[in-house]
């Protein structure tokens, strides 16, 4: 696994969070897919309106829920829009600066959620085959006794 693909994930939160969380955790995992979404078409949205008080609340949101699962290098990115969205609307401009860091909000949460997805569900984890005459090392004890 790359550095860069490992560093997205602080898997030592994520687990922490998940045992904390027991069995509330996946349904925890799910709202932060759903609300990401959202709050993503919000802030590009916000950014084509022009709309910097639009910006700060789902900003806010996601680097919150971010924040919980471990995905710190996203949480950053929402806290960086969220402060400079909440600064320029105090001092009224618009913060053309961010459109950088709006794109790679994007790229980023997808990246995250595929790798919260390769943790959490075993059939995602299985789904690539081995390839020919190669034992798969994936689930190697799952259903058996």
């Amino acid at each position: 696994m790359a550095d860069e693909v490992r560093d997205i994930v602080d898997w030592g939160h994520f687990e922490k969070s998940r045992a904390e969380l027991g069995p509330g955790f996946i349904r925890i995992l799910s709202y932060f897919k759903e609300d990401g979404v959202k709050s993503i078409a919000q802030i590009e949205q916000a950014m084509r309106d022009q709309n910097t008080t639009a910006l700060v609340i789902p900003a806010h949101t996601l680097k919150g829920e971010s924040r919980q699962l471990g995905a710190e290098p996203l949480a950053t990115i929402a806290e960086l829009i969220e402060q400079t969205a909440r600064l320029c609307v105090e001092t009224h401009r618009f913060p053309d600066e961010l459109v950088p860091e709006v794109v790679e909000l994007r790229r980023l949460f997808n990246q995250t959620v595929e790798l919260f997805e390769k943790a959490t569900n075993p059939l995602v984890s299985r789904a690539a085959p081995a390839g020919f005459g190669r034992k798969s090392a994936s689930n190697q004890g799952f259903g058996r006794i």
